[in-house]
């Protein structure tokens, strides 16, 4: 059972098509910058097509895919009118989400308890926050929380994470400055099993700096988690900075061959025109898009739902 199966909510939808405003208005724009004087879709159209898509941070591999797909439909309908294009971009862009056959994957599975998370991704994603807005959607949900502060290099990601504790009203584990990542995971798995919690949010620390470095650590986090529970972590999530376009897609490449990464959250799309990051890594990692930023307020981290994503990127304004 998922805690979060839910119609999409009129407000949610709201706060979707207000967060993409920047992205659809920025990719609309230049759509009809690249069909003006034009009245079929022809292989002129689709070259200006393609850079819009790149510019939109689709990503190259995903722009080449959703362009093979509208050559295809070109060829048989032999006739394509320009006015045709918005609707062709979002069916060919909606059949290539629901391609991924991990969307439709449950919050979490209750059957384990604690479900543990691992949190990774670079400073300065929005990885804390992220952490903040997952527990109290947990927590309205009924669900008994505990919080593992294992990014011990700084200071004030422990700080950031002890105010979102607070502010949610969840327990956290944490020690001190420089301690054992390793260390915190464990003491945090064997405190949520004597709490009886359902989730465990477990923070790690963002650096890239080495990868060898970041792969040894994750992994020796994972190997005493295991020691209290065997099959944790349940879910490794990779947060990314969707306003950062294409290093966003630099940084799942980097963690992915890291470690094993089970799900994506994207962040801070409200402040940016680059939604378009969303389409291209959830085509070219095969890794579900649980959840997208699209707004400040504790509420505004949303399930990803692609086909209402879509239906709001292409929104008209």
């Amino acid at each position: 059972m998922s805690w979060f199966k839910k119609i999409f909510k009129k407000e949610d939808k709201e706060t979707l098509d207000k967060g993409l405003e920047k992205s659809s208005q920025g990719f609309f724009d230049k759509i009809s910058r690249a069909v003006v004087g034009k009245n079929t879709v022809d292989d002129e159209v689709l070259d200006d097509l393609e850079e819009v898509l790149i510019a939109s941070d689709v990503g190259a591999e995903t722009t080449i895919k959703i362009i093979k797909r509208i050559e295809d439909r070109v060829a048989k309908d032999k006739y394509v009118n320009v006015a045709e294009l918005d609707n062709i971009l979002r069916e060919e862009i909606s059949a290539l989400l629901l391609e991924n056959p991990h969307l439709d994957t449950d919050n979490i599975d209750t059957s384990k308890k604690p479900y543990v998370i691992m949190v990774v991704g670079v400073n300065g994603v929005g990885k804390t926050t992220t952490i903040g807005k997952l527990a109290h959607q947990f927590k309205s949900q009924g669900l008994k929380v505990v919080l593992g502060a294992a990014d011990t290099f700084r200071a004030a990601a422990v700080d950031q994470l002890v105010i979102w504790s607070e502010r949610v009203g969840v327990p956290i584990v944490k020690q001190g400055m420089g301690s054992d990542p390793a260390s915190v995971a464990f003491d945090t798995v064997q405190s949520a099993v004597a709490q009886d919690a359902d989730v465990v949010i477990i923070d790690t620390a963002g650096r890239l700096h080495n990868k060898v470095n970041l792969m040894n650590e994750l992994s020796k986090i994972k190997r005493v988690m295991q020691k209290v529970i065997p099959d944790a972590p349940h879910e490794v999530l990779l947060v990314l900075d969707g306003s950062t376009g294409q290093n966003a897609f630099e940084q799942a490449k980097q963690f992915t061959a890291a470690t094993e990464v089970t799900a994506l959250a994207v962040t801070k799309l409200d402040g940016t025109a680059k939604g378009g990051v969303v389409i291209g890594i959830s085509d070219q990692f095969q890794i579900p898009v649980k959840y997208i930023g699209v707004g400040e307020k504790i509420q505004d981290l949303q399930i990803f739902n692609g086909m209402e994503f879509v239906n709001s990127f292409f929104k008209k304004r």
